[in-house]
């Protein structure tokens, strides 16, 4: 018998609650994985309220990212063995596997070996967080060196991932965040520049910065009233690219200055990266191998334990932290 969360209705974080249930044997291209270590991702909270991108079918489990050792493997897996520290990459539906439990299962195409020195909380801070922007920036040469990038939300994970994926290909990363709080440690972290977006003008400070050019990319996961600052704020022929809708409030889009500036606005999730399995090779090696260099660095902002998820989720959703929430089971 092992641990797991679940849900049978919609709800905020008391709707979780633990299962004691017989964790079956791998199917052929299937891992058994003893877990040691999850990473929270905001889609959890969507999924858990039932605002995800596909249908919820309850009652539930729910998680994408999780690190441990390899229990059990089925007859077709062979690039990893009972053992092995892995973690997953989020490549599936939580409709067809969950990964917050003491033992799971997972698909073997999201199972990734770790063969150099990581510990189970930073394997668990990586793939969402920096496969998401490495794709978005990388993928048909969306992003080219020199062009700056407004990343809002800089702070949540995926938000510090982008600035250092930034720096790698060599883009300049404009961060912003609400209040002033957290721009000492965004620089440190990476950012080339950094707006308080409730203390400053966002657009002033972005014209300022590209000495009146606007930004050339928006990598955006917020929506909401906020958006027609981020169209004022792009560059003629500038791409806005949407991975997520944090604001709950409705989203304006101005077409004139639409149309006016060319802007091409793009919907994006890392899926027809990790879900590919030539793409995903390509993004695992490029982090694992930068992770390596020390040119990526994880960043925790809080840890819990597994008994402790309700709580865990509570904090996901002030949105008030800087980097990655884990639980350690």
């Amino acid at each position: 018998m092992a641990r797991i969360v679940s849900f049978a209705r919609y709800g905020g974080p008391e709707v979780l609650q633990f299962e004691d249930i017989d964790v079956a044997t791998p199917g052929s291209r299937e891992v058994r994985i003893k877990v040691k270590a999850i990473g929270l991702n905001r889609a959890e909270s969507m999924w858990r309220t039932g605002v995800y991108v596909e249908p919820v079918h309850l009652p539930a489990r729910l998680g994408y990212e999780v690190s441990g050792t390899v229990d059990a493997v089925g007859a077709d897996v062979t690039h990893v063995a009972v053992g092995d520290m892995v973690s997953t990459v989020p490549s599936f539906s939580m409709n067809d596997y969950g990964m917050y439990g003491e033992l799971v299962l997972a698909p073997a195409h999201a199972v990734v070996k770790h063969s150099k020195p990581l510990s189970f909380e930073d394997a668990v801070s990586i793939w969402n967080v920096f496969i998401t922007p490495y794709a978005a920036f990388t993928e048909n040469g969306r992003v080219a060196a020199g062009n700056s990038i407004l990343i809002p939300a800089a702070s949540s994970g995926v938000g510090i991932g982008a600035i250092q994926i930034a720096n790698l290909i060599g883009a300049v990363p404009i961060a912003l965040t609400r209040t002033s709080a957290k721009k000492e440690q965004l620089l440190e972290i990476g950012a080339a520049h950094v707006i308080a977006t409730d203390e400053q003008d966002l657009v002033a400070e972005v014209m300022r910065i590209t000495e009146g050019k606007g930004a050339d990319f928006v990598f955006d996961p917020v929506g909401g009233p906020n958006f027609p600052k981020l169209i004022a704020a792009t560059a003629y022929a500038g791409t806005v690219l949407v991975y997520g809708e944090l604001s709950p409030e409705v989203t304006p889009l101005p077409m004139l200055q639409v149309l006016a500036k060319r802007i091409t606005i793009h919907g994006y999730n890392l899926f027809s990266t990790t879900t590919t399995p030539e793409l995903q090779k390509a993004a695992v090696d490029f982090i694992l191998d930068a992770l390596a260099e020390g040119k990526l660095k994880t960043t925790i902002a809080h840890r819990f334990k597994f008994d402790d998820i309700i709580e865990a989720h509570r904090v996901l959703e002030k949105n008030q932290h800087l980097g990655r929430i884990v639980v350690s089971v």
